[in-house]
């Protein structure tokens, strides 16, 4: 099912304020929304594939979705029950490879929605949470109930890497130069490993995030080279260069943000899923216009399209905003 939201009277308003006094707010139909099949799906994460579709993890429907650009939908199940499928990713080897945060494993399913493998990790009850693809060729993921990272290569050889202290490591993400970056959510730091040398881990390195508490969340490549990082207590989106210099820029209101990607458009998008709502912002911080959503917007991806795709994980529908 498609739906467009109407325009009401109140976001009309509201467009007309923020016109003087903010960041100009769209109209609820400039977002078309997917709905999923049945309930309780949870859309988590969400990446574009090699087919040019994209593909997003159903955390609560234990399954992996896939969505046409044309808005056709298709669900593959996964053979282990309650396995809350999170993070996704496109492999090396051409194949969709996603953490499953209670089964503690990491699957791998290819174009065609077949699972090619599940493979277990050594550290039970580790919660693999997001995983991306470093320039070393394996796949790199975060183990967010542990304090450690995780790489896995193509064959299914995992190595564990403990984090000191409490860290809870949770949004990953490589470079242009395929370094992986990833985010420490309770002790507030970003962290760098330099996933093309030998010993990578050996190579990493801590950048305190300026803000106390910060609670730094997802992380991604932005147009400009350097890595952006959203922030779910410290009301910023963060901009972090490859010497590790942090720069944070404030959003208004009191959502933190989840979710973000780099636009076709140059800018970055992000997902606040406080307020149900996708904000973007210029490379020189500036926060831009706002899209109303469907309850708690979560991971976010440019499309293939052209489009900007995100899950809406409360409203159990993928969500696409097409850019001028």
């Amino acid at each position: 099912m498609i739906r467009r939201r109407r325009r009401s009277f109140t976001v009309a308003i509201a467009a007309l304020v923020t016109a003087f006094v903010g960041p100009a707010a769209h109209a609820a139909d400039d977002v078309t929304h997917y709905d999923l099949e049945g309930s309780a799906n949870r859309p988590y994460s969400i990446v574009t594939g090699p087919d040019g579709n994209l593909w997003f993890t159903q955390s609560d429907g234990n399954a992996i979705g896939r969505i046409k650009p044309d808005g056709t939908l298709k669900r593959f199940e996964l053979d282990t029950a309650g396995s809350t499928p999170y993070g996704i990713t496109v492999g090396p080897d051409g194949n969709l490879w996603f953490t499953e945060r209670l089964a503690n494993r990491i699957g791998v399913m290819n174009t065609s929605g077949e699972v090619l493998a599940e493979y277990d990790l050594p550290t039970p009850d580790a919660q693999p949470w997001d995983i991306a693809l470093g320039g070393d060729g394996a796949l790199w993921f975060t183990e967010e109930n542990v304090g450690q990272l995780g790489r896995i290569t193509v064959d299914g050889t995992i190595t564990e890497y403990p984090l000191s202290g409490s860290t809870f490591p949770t949004g990953i993400a490589a470079d242009e130069k395929g370094h992986i970056w990833f985010t420490e959510e309770i002790s507030n730091f970003i962290g760098k490993i330099r996933a093309k040398k030998p010993n990578a881990f050996e190579t990493l390195k801590l950048f305190e995030v300026p803000t106390a508490g910060a609670l730094p969340w997802d992380i991604t490549l932005g147009p400009d080279n350097a890595m952006w990082f959203t922030e779910l207590a410290g009301h910023n989106i963060g901009r972090i260069g490859g010497k590790g210099k942090i720069t944070e820029f404030p959003v208004p209101g009191e959502s933190g943000m989840a979710g973000i990607t780099a636009g076709p458009d140059g800018n970055l998008w992000f997902t606040q899923n406080d307020i149900a709502q996708v904000g973007t912002m210029t490379l020189d911080g500036v926060v831009g216009e706002t899209y109303p959503t469907l309850p708690y917007p979560f991971g976010i991806t440019a499309g293939p399209d052209g489009a900007i795709w995100f899950c809406e994980g409360y409203g159990d529908s993928i969500g696409r905003i097409a850019l001028p």
